[in-house]
């Protein structure tokens, strides 16, 4: 009957290590999740802002077909953004090029 308790209690404890080992592990990607997302959303949003500023006529030189062209790509890769966020698949990135 000792043996049984002291095997019972080993496994008690071996199994709160996992499961705390397990919740440690997932409150460290929630946090580092959240710490990437603010930086990385932060500077995809400074970079449309500087996008944008290449709407200035008075400073440019573009046609409507390069603007389309420009928010055609920024509207795919939005698009591409939501699909990974819903999905476990990946996809493979390209780059933009007028």
């Amino acid at each position: 009957m000792l043996y049984n308790t002291t095997y019972n209690c080993h496994i008690y404890i071996l199994t709160y290590a996992i499961l705390h080992s397990l919740i440690r592990s997932m409150k460290e990607k929630k946090i580092k999740f959240e710490q990437l997302a603010n930086s990385r959303v932060n500077k995809a949003i400074r970079l449309l802002r500087l996008i944008s500023n290449l709407a200035n006529k008075s400073h440019y030189n573009y046609s409507s077909e390069d603007a389309d062209k420009i928010i055609n790509a920024l509207k795919q890769e939005v698009k591409n953004i939501q699909e990974k966020f819903n999905s476990k698949n990946s996809r493979d990135s390209k780059d933009f090029k007028l």
